[in-house]
């Protein structure tokens, strides 16, 4: 319906260094047309000791970063009132059985001398880390979300796959979705055959790629002219790609 857009998955201010991101897109809630600008990370581990960081500090560093980019993009000169919200989420896949959970970061508010108070709420910047537990657990998560996940990045066949999401979590299949699970189980191959680390970074690489040239490819066959593509976020290798496959598959 147009209410979420791609974003460039690159990002880069002068003085202040380039980063990449997995996944960046901005979604519109349509009741009270308001704006979200999203990230969504896929983290093989939260461990500090494997990272040389806290993950919590990355976060907070992308949150940031989404933060001063709409300088001059969403907002013009002192207009701060119109920052829009961002929102970064983690998908971290090495926890424990029982390590399965969803946590928050954001901006807090504390009065700590005096009665002054405000009823502005501060809700621009907000980090979610989704704990998905590794290996083959003993029962379901009591999360939905997590419980699917958990099922999308286990070793069952693409057609169980299918079933479960269909049975258990009431989802519709239709071409796009069965090409994204097809995906998914691409990455667990990954994962059994080289390595879980190794798997998940390879995987989620090329299931990211994947789906960029089919988005490609679908903007090509609706008419959308190139300048147009390359607009949303889309590299000139990326399209001469996209043209390529429609060109041997013609």
């Amino acid at each position: 319906m147009g209410r979420v857009k791609a974003s460039n998955t690159e990002d880069s201010i002068p003085g202040e260094g380039k980063i990449f991101f997995d996944i960046r897109f901005t979604a519109y809630h349509k009741e009270t047309e308001m704006k979200f600008l999203i990230n969504i990370e896929a983290q093989k581990s939260s461990d500090p000791g494997k990272l040389g960081y806290h993950l919590e500090n990355r976060i907070i560093f992308y949150l940031a970063r989404m933060i001063s980019a709409q300088k001059q993009t969403e907002f013009y000169h002192s207009d701060y009132d119109n920052l829009k919200k961002v929102r970064s989420i983690w998908i971290c896949m090495d926890n424990s059985e029982d390590g399965d959970s969803i946590e928050e970061i954001n901006l807090g508010r504390n009065t700590v001398f005096g009665n002054k108070g405000s009823s502005y709420g501060i809700d621009l910047m907000r980090g979610i880390i989704i704990n998905v537990r590794s290996g083959k657990t003993g029962k379901d998560s009591r999360n939905t979300l997590i419980s699917m996940l958990e099922k999308l990045l286990s070793q069952t066949d693409v057609e169980e796959k299918k079933r479960i999401l269909t049975e258990e979590y009431g989802m519709i299949m239709t071409s796009e979705l069965e090409g994204r699970i097809q995906t998914m189980c691409n990455l667990s191959e990954n994962i059994k055959a080289i390595g879980i680390e190794e798997g998940i970074e390879k995987g989620i690489e090329r299931g990211i790629k994947k789906e960029r040239i089919n988005a490609i490819e679908r903007m090509i066959k609706a008419g959308a002219a190139k300048d147009q593509i390359v607009s949303f976020g889309y590299t000139e290798e990326e399209l001469a790609e996209a043209e390529s496959v429609l060109f041997t598959n013609a």
